[in-house]
């Protein structure tokens, strides 16, 4: 079973490398590509890809939001971000719109091949280099710990001179 996908960039010669790369693989078909937002919400209607790479900064209506009004329209159809940017906020906000996959230019080419696969299982998808911005998101920070450290016993240091 392959795994539509439409690309969404405003640069071409990307759009035409992504094709390149991801038509190579035997589960995935790229059906179009698409040089701004109001072009990736026209063309999905049209060709039903399952997924659609999405570019942050294109002209006219942005990759977040087309991805928030995509959602709206077509909530099956998975998001995968593909951008420069590196930004915590910016990665809240597409999780926010809808994306269900996050990635940054700089990944290999298996890393793409990868979260393409994972957001198509339904799974999130944060590229590494982000990971630690979303955890920082979702977890509470611990509470700072103002207590001094204790010294260790007599015992202590002997099971710790027993060890060494």
């Amino acid at each position: 079973m392959c795994i539509r996908i439409l690309i969404a960039d405003d640069h071409g010669f990307l759009r035409a490398g992504l094709r390149a790369l991801l038509s190579a693989e035997s589960d995935l078909e790229v059906v179009g590509e698409a040089a701004d937002g109001d072009e990736v919400l026209r063309l999905v209607e049209e060709l039903g890809p399952e997924l659609v790479l999405m570019d942050i900064s294109m002209p006219g209506i942005g990759g977040i939001e087309a991805t928030r009004q995509l959602k709206e329209i077509l909530p099956e159809v998975r998001v995968l971000i593909l951008t420069v940017h590196e930004d915590e906020s910016l990665l809240q906000e597409a999780i926010q719109a809808g994306a269900t996959g996050y990635i940054v230019k700089r990944a290999v080419e298996s890393e793409l091949i990868d979260a393409i696969r994972a957001v198509c299982r339904g799974d999130l998808y944060v590229h590494p280099a982000m990971t630690r911005a979303l955890l920082r998101e979702i977890s509470p920070s611990p509470a700072p710990n103002n207590r001094p450290v204790e010294a260790p016993t007599p015992r202590e240091i002997d099971v710790l001179r027993f060890i060494a």
